[in-house]
């Protein structure tokens, strides 16, 4: 049986944990930023945990 592939793009984006969590980056955060509070950007420049449903499946994009 040949061996599972990560997937690249996911390996890219996504960050382990030391204890195994996945984290990743927060969207609408790249431009149109002059129209969006302070409070938002701040918000959305922090690293976040996927949902219980994604996660599984980045995990296996991950071959974890």
């Amino acid at each position: 049986m040949p061996k599972m592939k990560t997937d690249s793009g996911a390996r890219k984006r996504v960050k382990v944990t030391g204890s195994g969590r996945l984290r990743r980056r927060k969207a609408f955060r790249s431009h149109l930023l002059e129209h969006k509070s302070s409070e938002r950007k701040r918000r959305l420049g922090r690293e976040t945990d996927f949902s219980p449903g994604d996660a599984r499946q980045v995990k296996r994009m991950l071959g974890r």
